[in-house]
């Protein structure tokens, strides 16, 4: 019963079921066991020469955890262009779409695992990638692989002791698949640091960035955005559950700066426990449940500015700057924590700020609310700067020249 509200709970605050709710249990390995023991009687099952690669065009097989909306957007669908760029074709498949993952397997020269914990048809399917002969990257973009990261994670305390505990114990499945395969890529520099504490794989860094399809919904939402000199909004997007502990941060000096002015407004986007929020600021926020990427943009581009606080712990600095990429797309500035890589995206005092003391939160609220003007122009340099800096064009500071290689040799 008490998963049976959670998953209710879950709806209602927008959670979608997973992307292939009705997939037949395949039985784990008995999946492919008919067709692997056929190739073995008829002495078919191995192949015995390397494929022919220099001979070929890369094809990678993607297979991930796809339910997570903004994951799936960064670290799957965008490899599609990614890759076209350097003559690379990536077809993707949910890991419990069991059928087609197998299908896209079958003419790939190279595997990437998503977020792919141990467990159920994984082992089959990194099983047939190494009776095919294909090298295998594992590609994740939060330490989920770290129980010390999960016990030192503040956002952890929000959560029941059932929902900790599994996450924790989940750690190592994760870890699993991840040193069964022959390389990793990761998010962030921090998550480079963190994962090399837990494998001997060589890690390659893979930052997210702005591709096509964010540069155009976000040049889209910026076009259909009222302005209202009379009402200044903040916005304040979480995508996971847990951030409460990051926004009590910033709780304080928000709280003074909505007080100060009864037009100022505060807007939640997303998971948020209403019971966290100040009960003095209540009037003054606005809710937005998430309901697809275009629709999230358009109210993000509403707001005046968007505030991305980070509590300074281990698994946080391992964290990208996904929600300064979503800001700039539509032309809304930033303020967010020196901690993970949202300072890498963010240029201070150029296309935001970087916040460094709780003092700064408001000090910088204040400053952008009494200039609107000051604060478009910002978030204008900071959509130009997104379009010169973090697009899909592979520069060293997104993609590790060696991850080409390790593809393209």
């Amino acid at each position: 019963m008490a998963r049976a509200w959670a998953y209710i709970a879950t709806r209602r605050r927008g959670g979608a079921p997973s992307v292939v709710p009705h997939t037949a249990d395949t039985g784990g390995v008995h999946y492919l066991s008919g067709i692997w023991r056929s190739l073995a009687c008829t002495d078919a099952f191995h192949v015995t020469a390397a494929p022919a690669y220099a001979a070929r065009r890369r094809r990678i097989a993607l297979i991930g955890d796809l339910n997570l909306p903004q994951c799936r957007k960064y670290r799957v669908e965008q490899l599609t262009e990614f890759w076209r760029l350097h003559d690379v074709d990536l077809y993707y498949a949910h890991y419990q779409d069991v059928p087609r993952a197998v299908q896209i397997l079958q003419d790939a020269t190279h595997l990437m695992c998503y977020r792919l914990p141990g467990g159920g048809d994984v082992p089959m399917l990194l099983y047939e990638a190494r009776r095919l002969r294909l090298p295998i990257l594992y590609d994740i973009d939060d330490p989920l692989f770290s129980v010390s990261a999960y016990e030192t994670y503040a956002n952890m305390a929000v959560l029941k002791a059932d929902a900790q505990k599994h996450f924790a114990a989940e750690a190592p499945r994760y870890l699993e698949v991840m040193n069964g395969c022959d390389a990793v890529s990761v998010s962030t520099p921090g998550l480079v640091d963190h994962a090399q504490l837990y494998t001997p794989r060589p890690v390659f860094l893979r930052r997210n960035f702005a591709d096509h399809v964010t540069l155009q919904a976000g040049r889209q939402a910026m076009q259909v955005s009222t302005d209202n000199e009379a009402v200044f909004r903040v916005a304040f997007a979480s995508g996971s559950r847990g951030h409460e502990a990051d926004f009590a941060q910033i709780e304080a000096e928000l709280s003074a700066f909505l007080r100060a002015d009864p037009n100022r407004r505060l807007m939640i986007l997303g998971h948020f426990e209403q019971g966290h929020l100040p009960r003095a600021i209540a009037r003054q926020t606005e809710w937005h449940r998430f309901s697809g990427y275009d629709a999230y943009l358009r109210v993000l581009a509403q707001a005046d500015c968007a505030l991305m606080p980070l509590v300074d712990d281990p698994f946080n600095r391992c964290k990208s700057a996904v929600r300064a990429i979503d800001a700039a797309a539509v032309g809304v500035p930033a303020i967010c924590s020196a901690v993970g890589d949202l300072a890498h995206v963010v240029r201070h005092e150029q296309t935001g700020f970087v916040a460094q003391t709780a003092s700064d939160w408001g000090g910088v609220l204040r400053d952008l609310a009494r200039d609107p003007g000051a604060a478009r122009a910002m978030g204008t340099r900071a959509r130009h700067d997104l379009e010169r800096r973090w697009s899909a064009q592979i520069a060293p500071h997104i993609a590790d020249p060696e991850l080409l290689d390790w593809v393209l040799a």
